[in-house]
Formats: structure tokens, sequence, C-alpha cells
């Protein structure tokens, strides 16, 4: 080959999209080495190894370490590269799904708190709301008298479930009774998770918002009955309690917002 054949290490970076230090670290790992060194110690490669790169090129886009690259090229055969790569296949898939559900985690959070800063605070009004996706956990008993004892049975739920409990949760009551006569305490928690087996039904609903740490309601469940009643409304089941702003974006915890959502009887 002649001199002029051969490439620098700037010209074999441009051709291959590898970055020279990269290039120099293959070469210092012996991974992958210029196929000579000039008299000034400059490295040469030849074109056909832009050919040959093509496999480091190929392994490491998969996020296969350099070392079972390097052990991978002396050894390579059509059989072995076939069980590397269903290996990195069920990898990666198990990666997507992490990232997927790590964007749907996101996106519900966005959702809420994006919802809440544009909400009419402590306001009670009939609204339209859409369809909602959510897990519905078992009924809940407060007979200890702790309100995580229920929340944590419901978390070990929805983990046996493999419903991430890293989705917000709401409250569910089974009726209006349930939620005038005891606030903070629902009749079933809910897991807003997109891949959930449950819906909120689309539809018309009292809609009201009122700031409070879990549980504490104050005397709003009365004045959302009081609301109806004044205009007339009748409910059907079941009541939603769902908060905006929680632990994830409000540092006072006597701030969280909450929305309380009791769909209406077709008018």
């Amino acid at each position: 080959m002649k001199e002029n054949d051969f490439l620098t290490i700037k010209e074999f970076a441009a051709r291959t999209g590898i970055s020279e230090s990269t290039l120099r670290h293959y070469d210092d790992i012996k991974l992958f080495q210029p196929i000579k060194r000039g008299e000034n110690g400059y490295r040469y490669y030849s074109p056909a190894q832009t050919i040959m790169v093509k496999l480091i090129n190929v392994l490491t886009n998969l996020d296969i370490p350099l070392k079972t690259i390097s052990e991978m090229q002396k050894t390579k055969t059509p059989k072995r590269m076939l069980e590397l790569f269903h290996n990195q296949e069920l990898e990666l898939n198990r990666e997507l799904f992490r990232l997927q559900q790590a964007y749907a985690v996101l996106h519900a959070y966005h959702e809420l708190i994006q919802q809440g800063l544009m909400v009419d605070e402590l306001s009670i009004s009939v609204k339209w709301m859409s369809a909602m996706t959510i897990e519905m956990g078992s009924v809940n008993s407060f007979d200890s008298g702790y309100f995580y004892d229920s929340f944590y049975d419901f978390l070990k739920l929805m983990e046996e479930r493999k419903i991430s409990n890293a989705y917000p949760v709401g409250g569910c009551y089974d009726n209006v009774d349930a939620f005038l006569n005891q606030p903070g305490q629902p009749t079933r928690f809910f897991s807003i998770a997109p891949a959930g087996r449950d819906v909120k039904e689309a539809g018309e609903y009292l809609v009201g918002y009122t700031r409070g740490y879990y549980g504490r309601l104050g005397d709003f469940p009365q004045r959302m009955k009081a609301y109806a009643e004044e205009h007339n409304l009748s409910f059907v089941d079941p009541v939603y309690e769902i908060y905006l702003h929680d632990e994830i974006s409000v540092l006072d915890l006597d701030q969280f917002l909450v929305q309380i959502s009791i769909p209406l009887k077709k008018r």
C-alpha cells in the first residue's frame, strides 16, 4: 500500500464519524488499532479499516461493553453474534420499558401540576371532564385508625400488579354519603396509570378545589353539597379526589391543592 493510500487519524475520523479521541482510546486499549505508526508517532489507517470498524460501531450503539466487543472480535461467529444480539435485545427491551414508564410518570405529574396552576382555587362549578385511565385498589379498611396503613396496603397491591408506585395516587369514595361522612378516608385508592384497567368516565362533574393536607378537607364536602342543592344538581357515584399539587411540587403541606369531582346525572 502506498503512503498516500493511508488515512490520517483526522481523515479516518471524518470518514467513520468516530472522534479522534475515541480512536486514540481504542488504540490504547488495543480494541482497534491503526494499521501502522509513522516515525513521528502519527497513526495511519487503511481504507479497509473504515469497514472493519463497523462491528465496533454497531455494538457500541447497542450499549455493549467494550470488553465484550474486544472478545467478540477475536471469536465472532454467526451463532455467537446471534446469541449476543438476543441477550442485548432482552436488555434493551427492559430499558425501553423503564423509559416508557418513566415518561408516563413524568407526563402524569406534568398534567396535574399544569392543571393546578390554571384552576380557579376554592371554586366550585360544573365542568365537563375527559375520561381518565386508572388502576383501582381494593376496599380500604381504616379500622386501625391510621390513614397510612391502608395506603401502604394499596402500594403493596400495585407492586403485585406491576404498577409503578411512582404514579400519582388518588382517592375514590363509593358514594356521596361516604364522602360527606368520612372525608379523607376514601373507599379505595387508585393509581393514575395509563396502563390501568379501570376508567374514570368522561362526563359532567361538579368540580371543586381546596387546599390542605391529605384528609383535611374541612367543610369543603358540605360546601359542595350546598352548591348542588342550590343549583338543583343530582349526583351519581362515585366521588373522586385527586391532589394536583402535593409533596412533589409544594413545600407547605397545608398548601396541597386537591380537586374533588362528583359525576352528575344527565340534565
